[in-house]
């Protein structure tokens, strides 16, 4: 069997996302969604960063543009947020180049845009 890095930190962000998702449904804007997760992580004392700032270097220039993780929780794993009909592979992507910035390791992306809440882990 093959073992998931950060396997119970990511469970307990999925199940703050599920127990969000449960509540609130699907169909609401992310930030809606981003701020119920804010509070629940807070509620469960589980250390996070929302909208963390990262810088981009190209070369031996740090580009005018920022990328701003959704959140860092347990200051090792990228969680981005979205609402939309479904993960593509522009947000996996997308995900790949904040971990290779951010120097994380997993990333976890999860849509709440549908009936059912889905997620997708990304490991760099």
């Amino acid at each position: 069997m093959v073992d998931l890095i950060y396997k119970d930190d990511a469970f307990q962000i999925i199940g703050v996302c599920m127990d969000v998702h449960n509540l609130l449904g699907g169909g609401f804007l992310e930030i809606v969604y981003k701020d119920a997760i804010e509070y629940e992580f807070r509620k469960r004392s589980i250390p996070f960063q929302r909208e963390k700032e990262y810088d981009i270097l190209y070369k031996d220039l740090i580009l005018p543009h920022k990328y701003y993780a959704d959140f860092v929780v347990f200051d090792k794993i990228i969680l981005e947020v979205k609402a939309v009909d479904g993960i593509v592979d522009e947000f996996i992507k997308r995900t790949i180049n904040y971990l290779a910035v951010s120097k994380c390791k997993l990333g976890l992306i999860v849509n709440f845009g549908k009936e059912k809440l889905s997620y997708k882990r990304i490991v760099l």
